[in-house]
Formats: C-alpha cells, structure tokens, sequence
C-alpha cells in the first residue's frame, strides 16, 4: 500500500498509463505511480475515469471516495472480495458469539471515552474527569449506555452547552467530513482483512451497509475532532478539507510503535478480529496520541 492522499477538484480525465495514474487537466497533465497512492478523493462530479485505471486502484487496495455535487464525501469503491478465504470468514462473521461481541464493543467505547478524556485532559478542561470515570462504568456491550453520557459532556466542553451533533452548522459539517474519511478507511481494511461491512458487532441498522466500520472507527474519531477544534471554525470551505484530509498522516503510538494514523487503523483492524477469533479483548492494541500536531 501507499502513503500518498491524492485529492482531485478540477475536472479532469483520469486513466492508466503503465503503472501510473494520469491526470488530464485541459492545459496540463499529471502522473502519480499507483503502488504510491494511499487514498484518492474524487472531488468534482464532471471527472471521468477509466475501468481499467478502477481496476489497476483495487488491484492495489487504493482507497477510493467519490464526492457528491456538495464536493462531500459520498460513497467509496471497493473490492467484492478482499483476501483469499473470504467466503470462510464470512460464514464465521455471521456467527460471531454475542458474547464476544459485547465484550469487545466494550473495549472500543472504553477506548473511544479514554481518547475523548484525553484530548479534554490536554485542553486542561475538567470535564475530563467526569468521563475518567465513565471509562471506568462501562459494562459489557455498554448496557448503560456510557457512550452518550460520554459524548454529551465531551461535545459540550469542546463546542459550547449550546452544541448539539444534530445541528446543521460548520463544526458538523467538518466533523461529518473527517469521520467519513475515517469511515472509509477502516471499511477497506475489513475488505482486506476478508470481511464484509454490513454485519457489526453492535451497530445492527438494517439500512447502513457499514455496521461494522462505525463500530470499529469509534475510538478513532476523536482524531478528527482534535483538527476541527484547532480550526476554530467559521466557515467550511476548501482549506478546512485540505486540513481534515491530512488525518490520515497524523502519528499517533500503537503497538509500541509509532505510526501513520493510517497504518495504526490497519493495526488496530487487524487486532478486533483477532480478539473476536480468539474470544479474548486483550489482543486489542490501542492507539496512543503523544505528540500535539
């Protein structure tokens, strides 16, 4: 996999050359080696690309989303089957034990709360100590729900008592940008790693295609929320997407290791399954935010 987050606004034609992805501007052309690319964003509804350069991108297990006429990110493209015993690991999702499902979806909300108390203790907000104790109060599969309370004192401290996530405003907009740019990456890793999205492990809507990605990208957004509060914003236009689109390159420890946000989502994909395989939450690595960025 690659490193680099290409972003494409203008209208242009894209196709494959050899191994490259060429961009055909109306005066210039560009070009970028596939095996370079990380994730692409198709901003501008009027770009045409090939299905020979679509299949050379899932070949290579490039992350692909396509923006809406908003230049919002509106579906991605990915792979119908993502390792070589797809098949196996999905008749063994389906039967996931309830039980271990519940003890992991409470071990991604301890987490999730852990990384929302966190960033307050780094603001020197004292709320965060109220969620240091709802970290401590979940339960398994979160039957109180510690989750909500969390995010109602989180969300409140960082945006105002008059913030809601239900509010059409330029801090959602950011918000809901940069989580679904999460969203998309932690989807292709359950592709890759032979899964599919629409089973979860808590999330059970029959109407979303990616129970499982909001159930496992939880604990990640946070990540997205640090940039949004730096930004102080007042308005979302292009430089507020450029900013949210650099998440991915954000370095953050897990593992004992220091890493891409992107390589710690691949990490920490890997590990829930295995927790879930093996009936057992310690295999969980979870990620460490160090350094202010």
């Amino acid at each position: 996999m690659g490193w680099r987050i290409v972003k494409i606004s203008n209208i242009a034609k894209l196709e494959l050359k050899l191994d490259k992805l060429v961009i055909r501007y109306v005066d210039e052309q560009k070009q970028v080696f596939i095996n370079e690319i990380d994730t692409l964003i198709i901003e501008n509804t009027a770009i045409a690309l090939t299905s020979s350069l679509l299949n050379e991108l899932m070949k290579n297990k490039v992350n692909v989303l396509f923006c809406d006429e908003k230049r919002n990110p509106y579906c991605t493209l990915n792979m119908l089957y993502g390792s070589h015993d797809t098949s196996i690991k999905i008749k063994k999702q389906v039967l996931w034990n309830k039980e271990t499902k519940d003890k992991v979806w409470a071990e991604i909300i301890k987490n999730k709360i852990l990384q929302q108390k966190n960033f307050l203790r780094d603001l020197n907000k004292k709320e965060y100590e109220l969620l240091s104790q709802y970290e401590k109060d979940v339960l398994i599969g979160d039957a109180t729900n510690r989750e909500a309370y969390a995010a109602k004192v989180y969300f409140n401290s960082l945006f105002g008592m008059n913030f809601s996530r239900n509010q059409d405003n330029s801090i959602n907009a950011a918000l809901n940008y940069g989580y679904s740019i999460i969203l998309s990456y932690i989807n292709r890793e359950i592709i890759t790693n032979g899964y599919i999205t629409q089973i979860g492990i808590h999330h059970d809507n029959q109407f979303n295609c990616f129970n499982l990605g909001c159930d496992i990208m939880e604990p990640f957004r946070v990540m997205v929320d640090r940039i949004v509060y730096k930004m102080n914003i007042e308005k979302f236009d292009k430089d507020e997407k450029n900013s949210l689109i650099k998440v991915l390159n954000l370095e953050v420890l897990i593992d004992d290791k220091k890493q891409f946000l992107s390589n710690a989502m691949t990490v920490y994909v890997k590990s829930i399954f295995q927790s879930i395989e093996r009936n057992d939450v310690s295999f969980i690595k979870n990620y460490i935010v160090k350094d202010e960025f």
